[in-house]
């Protein structure tokens, strides 16, 4: 299940500052802060969906993430290929390498990582 922008982007400052308090959550997002209400409502949700969990401290509870941001990112990935490129990774890669305005060092980065990703898959 996927997360909507408000859930992403708690999820962040979890993944950057976990575990984490509700208290200090609060504290670190940026402004405009949304209720405490609210913040509690997308941890809910977020805990529903299997994104976060917490470890009770009396009344406290500590947040941690239950899937890691690469992961998540790679199913957030594979759903854009799915949806908007006919599941071809590599219309995707087509894609990316003619429009995300990379520079010509960027393309050499990007040919080297693909080179040594063949190299390791041959091994």
């Amino acid at each position: 299940m996927k997360l909507s922008k408000s859930e992403e982007k708690l999820m962040e400052l979890i993944w950057s500052n976990q575990p984490i308090f509700m208290k200090e959550l609060l504290e670190i997002i940026p402004v405009p802060k949304p209720a405490p209400s609210t913040v509690a409502t997308l941890l809910k949700r977020m805990q529903q969906k299997g994104y976060v969990g917490f470890k009770l401290y009396g009344n406290s509870r500590q947040y941690h993430a239950l899937v890691e941001k690469p992961e998540y990112f790679s199913g957030q990935v594979k759903t854009i290929i799915k949806d908007f490129f006919s599941n071809s990774p590599l219309q995707f890669a087509s894609f990316f390498t003619k429009k995300a305005d990379l520079t010509t060092e960027e393309l050499k980065e990007l040919k080297g990582l693909v080179e040594m990703e063949i190299k390791r898959r041959k091994e």
